[in-house]
């Protein structure tokens, strides 16, 4: 089925679920729509960039704005040349359906894709129905646009009810989440005390309270290291406080490396951290990549009561979860984890079981398209 995947930036390295499905859905009959194109074209499908008019053509176009605003509520609907060439790029490759990555792209592209009889479905992932609902216009915004959906699509539960709270409803909504590669992140022989934390210094993720409460927890403890995968402006500030614990010589900070790289940490890693919060602007996460990679690889994980992150973790069996902001019980959480003893591999191998149960990539690929395949019927 030729399918078309819309999305902000192509390409994302960082975004590998919708490397994924450019890659691997339906066999890979897939094209871009995007509204930036930067870095490298690692996939090789035909590609269309939105190009929303400026000077003179912008003025042209501001009859079809004003359809679209009347018609659908929003300004955000190509109109004038834009539309026209969307248009005849989706129709040049035959395109059959179109799968928009992230729900604020669906605003863009699905009252188009129903003027041309397309059907659309939308993935939501995390930040487009957390923080992007804070505002009442975008949580109408997201009412309007359901009517225009074949069905949506989101990594987690928490995502749906924050789209219901918000009256934004869709009677045709699976819960898919992401998924690993379970054949390529895998367990190897675990080096005992080793924990690794991997993801953007951010706010969202509290590295903070992550450095705080291994260096209060493992004090007495010079075997136990933490490596810290990621960048952002949290970098500094995190760098200066291990430091500040005295704990400079047993935290290193890897910066972004590459997927493979990060795959031999968490092959040997006994531990997964990741003190997920609610940001200042309202983001959550959806279903973190980073906890099924860590599942699959077998470490056991330490995290939060936070979005979808307690659907994948069972508490005592595949790690253990804190409330958001709770340092103490954090750190409490790592020092009971490096007292399991001979239980630590017994967790480890449920975490294991639990990501090729739930989280397998290809299980859910196929999922997601027999999903589409039938509502299309």
């Amino acid at each position: 089925m030729r399918t078309c995947i819309a999305m902000g930036t192509y390409h994302n390295p960082g975004e590998t679920f919708i490397n994924h499905h450019i890659g691997h859905l339906f066999g890979g009959d897939t094209v871009i729509l995007c509204a930036r194109r930067r870095g490298e074209d690692v996939h090789h499908r035909p590609i269309h960039v939105r190009r929303p008019a400026t000077g003179l053509a912008a003025l042209a176009s501001l009859p079809g704005q004003a359809r679209n605003l009347l018609r659908h509520g929003s300004t955000q609907v190509p109109a004038g040349r834009d539309r026209a060439a969307i248009a005849a790029f989706l129709k040049r490759e035959g395109v059959e359906v179109i799968l928009t990555e992230y729900g604020t792209q669906a605003l863009v592209l699905a009252p188009l894709a129903s003027d041309l009889g397309i059907p659309c479905f939308t993935y939501f992932r995390g930040s487009d129905a957390s923080r992007s609902l804070q505002t009442a216009k975008q949580a109408r915004d997201y009412r309007r646009l359901m009517p225009y959906l074949a069905g949506i699509f989101a990594v987690s539960r928490h995502l749906v009810d924050n789209l219901a709270r918000a009256g934004a409803t869709h009677p045709n909504t699976r819960v898919i989440p992401s998924g690993v590669e379970t054949d390529l992140f895998v367990p190897d022989e675990k080096v005992p005390g080793r924990f690794l934390a991997v993801g953007r210094l951010v706010p969202k993720k509290a590295p903070q309270v992550t450095i705080r409460a291994f260096a209060n927890a493992t004090r007495d403890l010079p075997h136990t290291k933490l490596d810290i995968v990621g960048d952002g402006p949290l970098m500094e500030p995190c760098r200066a406080l291990a430091e500040e614990l005295g704990a400079g010589d047993r935290i290193t900070f890897h910066g972004r490396l590459p997927h493979d790289a990060v795959r031999a940490l968490l092959s040997r890693a006994e531990f997964f951290l990741q003190h997920s919060v609610t940001g200042p602007d309202g983001d959550t996460e959806g279903m973190p990549t980073a906890i099924q990679e860590a599942l699959s690889a077998g470490a056991v994980t330490i995290s939060t009561r936070h979005a979808g992150i307690p659907d994948a973790i069972e508490e005592g069996e595949t790690g253990f979860l804190v409330d958001e902001h709770d340092a103490e019980g954090f750190a409490q959480a790592i020092a009971y984890g490096l007292h399991l003893g001979p239980r630590i591999r017994k967790m480890s191998t449920a975490a294991r079981a639990t990501a090729l149960a739930r989280f397998d990539k290809r299980t859910l690929l196929a999922e997601l398209e027999t999903h589409m395949r039938k509502t299309l019927a």
